[in-house]
């Protein structure tokens, strides 16, 4: 058997089996940044992005994103989430998106916690692009992981 859980014994990719492992609670928080203009920002802040409510655009993306892991990840479990929370928090240039989410399962939500967080950040880039083409993501990482047989995992 491969060490790669996707390989199978001649190397081809498949999805993995996960039929015999048992349920648990599983929670995955991921997260990243984009910085910008203080310009930018401000208009964020106010509500006055040309595009409209940013924040709160990025939020529905970023779970609708999460839903669809399975569909846009090749190998991803299609899963059944119990939740997806989308946080924003303000830097002095920068948006710092945080994204949580769980289920009770037979496999981890990493790629969905990755996912809504990037799907976010891309989307406020998209609605503030007429604000600052310059816009940078950045960062993006899995900053926790509960749950499985691997446990609690704290990134560093």
């Amino acid at each position: 058997m491969s060490q790669l859980t996707h390989l199978d014994d001649s190397g081809a990719a498949h999805m993995v089996d996960v039929g015999g492992k048992p349920a648990t609670e599983r929670l995955a928080r991921a997260g990243g940044t984009i910085r910008m203009s203080a310009e930018a920002l401000a208009a964020i802040k106010a509500g006055d992005a040309p595009k409209g409510d940013v924040l709160g655009t990025a939020r529905i993306a970023g779970i609708m994103a999460a839903k669809k892991t399975g569909e846009l990840i090749p190998l991803c479990h299609p899963l059944a989430l119990d939740a997806v929370d989308v946080a924003f928090e303000f830097g002095e240039r920068e948006i710092a998106v945080t994204a949580t989410a769980s289920l009770t399962g037979k496999t981890g939500v990493e790629m969905e916690a990755l996912t809504a967080a990037s799907v976010a950040l891309l989307t406020i880039y998209d609605m503030a692009k007429a604000l600052d083409k310059g816009m940078v993501i950045e960062g993006l990482r899995l900053l926790e992981k509960r749950g499985g047989k691997s446990g609690h995992w704290i990134a560093k």
